[in-house]
């Protein structure tokens, strides 16, 4: 299948913007921090006033895309744009919100937030979105899946470029993850990130995989543990080292294993 090939990648963690801004050793920079916690972003405009944390990440993760692209907003404008959006659990910290309220009644004010589209859908309208538009709900082996997806539309003609966005917070529910500590590894690094994928002659496949990929662990052993956006994080890497090419980028959630080859430019 004529696949994908990645032209930029914006990345927000709680280490800082870009991969510059990882660590070398995320265990050890963490010092003993269970969450490495990502500040809400300071976006301008009233829309934005009563948006969740996790939105502002969405948002912010594709403006720094086209900051890495060097691209401008026009570029992304309209219904030739595919929008895929995957979390494991970056609608958790709404549903807490919800749960308890801002009084501690209930918060009706954060239910239209407790929907996993809510990201995608801020994300969607600020940039003025109206292509294809998937959610995948899982860890890394979900964002394999999106970006092979989003190699699919390309392929097929459905669209001229893919956003894959991947945002994922923790703070809210860390008691919740610290009971569930076998699900993910620590220390448990907040982040935002968005893949543009361009249609390229190189083929896009996605295969099992039996181990980690060297990007696999590099993204890990740098970024921590990211769950959905560990692939991008591993993408975001490569492209700061300049590495350019066909690239196999794997993952695992919940005993699935997967491998995908993908070029970057």
């Amino acid at each position: 299948m004529r696949g994908a090939a990645v032209a930029g990648v914006g990345l927000l963690t709680g280490w800082g913007e870009g991969a510059a801004a990882l660590p070398a050793d995320a265990r050890a920079a963490a010092r003993g921090r269970r969450v490495v916690t990502l500040a809400r972003p300071a976006l301008a405009g009233e829309r934005f006033r009563r948006a969740t944390r996790e939105c502002l990440l969405g948002v912010a993760a594709v403006e720094a895309l086209l900051r890495d692209a060097g691209l401008a907003r026009a570029t992304l404008r309209g219904s030739d744009t595919a929008l895929l959006y995957v979390t494991a659990g970056g609608y958790g910290a709404s549903n807490v919100e919800f749960a308890a309220g801002e009084t501690g009644t209930g918060g009706a004010l954060h239910f239209p937030y407790t929907a996993p589209s809510a990201v995608p859908g801020e994300v969607a309208i600020e940039f003025g979105l109206t292509g294809a538009y998937s959610i995948l709900i899982g860890g890394a082996t979900a964002t394999l899946d999106a970006l092979w997806q989003a190699a699919r539309l390309l392929a097929a003609g459905r669209s001229r470029r893919a956003l894959v966005l991947a945002v994922e917070t923790f703070a809210e529910c860390e008691a919740l993850w610290t009971r569930a500590r076998w699900l993910a590894g620590r220390p448990l690094v907040e982040t935002a990130a968005c893949a543009l994928l361009v249609s390229s002659d190189a083929a896009t496949s996605l295969q099992p995989s039996r181990a980690p990929a060297e990007l696999e662990a590099l993204a890990r052993a740098r970024g921590g543990e990211a769950l959905a956006a560990g692939p991008l994080v591993a993408l975001a890497l490569a492209r700061a080292a300049g590495r350019a090419g066909v690239l196999t980028l794997t993952g695992e959630w919940r005993g699935r294993r997967a491998g995908l080859a993908l070029e970057a430019h």
